[in-house]
């Protein structure tokens, strides 16, 4: 299991699809504003390197402990939201409406999805000044699985999804 520190360094794949403009002090206190939630120190520091955007290949999977409709062993994390208003780029920000449009629990913020499936920060168990687990989400089924304690565990645990293969 590589550390945050490693990982931070190689996390961001190429492109600049959903990508935010850089992320400024002034604009994550406002997101956490807007959330109405503290964010994990980790997800900020990520979102320095770059606000959001596509995973690199060597951290696009976290294995899970029993099957869910995306797959027998793992769930996909090939996107992570950034913090910012670009047009047509979907944003951490957008967590409130789509929380109502997908009927999710509440409090969380969304990471990443596609609507029927989201890897979210769960603050229901510690408060929205907490520190929050990591939660996969399937709105369809209503399926809910506890993927890793904390954002930097989550981050700790991705792997490639070609091991998968």
């Amino acid at each position: 299991m590589a550390r945050f520190d490693e990982i931070l360094a190689t996390f961001w794949g190429s492109g600049d699809y959903g990508v935010q403009q850089p992320l400024t002090d002034e604009s994550a206190r406002e997101a956490e504003k807007v959330l109405g939630v503290t964010l994990p120190s980790a997800l900020l520091d990520l979102l320095r390197v770059q606000n959001g955007g596509s995973v690199a290949p060597a951290h696009d999977a976290f294995p899970t402990s029993r099957p869910t409709s995306w797959s027998e062993d793992h769930v996909p994390f090939d996107q992570l939201m950034g913090i910012g208003r670009r047009d047509r780029t979907t944003s951490l920000l957008d967590t409130p409406y789509l929380i109502q449009e997908w009927g999710l629990p509440e409090p969380l913020v969304l990471l990443s999805g596609d609507g029927h499936s989201w890897i979210g920060l769960d603050y229901r168990a510690c408060g929205r000044d907490g520190d929050p687990s990591v939660t996969w989400f399937e709105s369809d089924p209503e399926v809910e699985l506890a993927l890793a304690r904390d954002f930097r565990s989550f981050i700790e645990g991705l792997v490639p999804s070609h091991v998968f293969s």
